[in-house]
């Protein structure tokens, strides 16, 4: 075979520009897609709404604004008001 067919520089040499084809070939299918999981990533982020708290201040706020919720609803049960905010939910109230 001719020398410039034969040992390792040469199959380093073409692997390399065979690897790069195949890498340039394919990179916009792959950043196409990783664009695409990302949107939809985002929109899943979106439906499950605003982050948790992470502070001990902020979710203190979080469980007084939930008793206040619960409290109101129950005495609004006692005092025979409808609650619209709950509405639909188990029914009239």
């Amino acid at each position: 075979m001719p020398p410039g067919y034969v040992g390792c520089e040469v199959l380093t040499t073409k692997m390399t520009r065979i690897l790069f084809t195949h890498i340039r070939h394919n990179l916009p299918e792959i950043v196409n897609e990783i664009k695409s999981k990302l949107k939809e990533t985002q929109l899943e982020l979106e439906d499950l709404g605003e982050p948790m708290p992470t502070t001990k201040g902020e979710k203190l706020h979080v469980v007084w604004a939930m008793i206040t919720e619960f409290v109101q609803s129950y005495k609004n049960q006692i005092s025979g008001k409808f609650d619209t905010k709950r509405r639909g939910q188990t029914g009239p109230q």
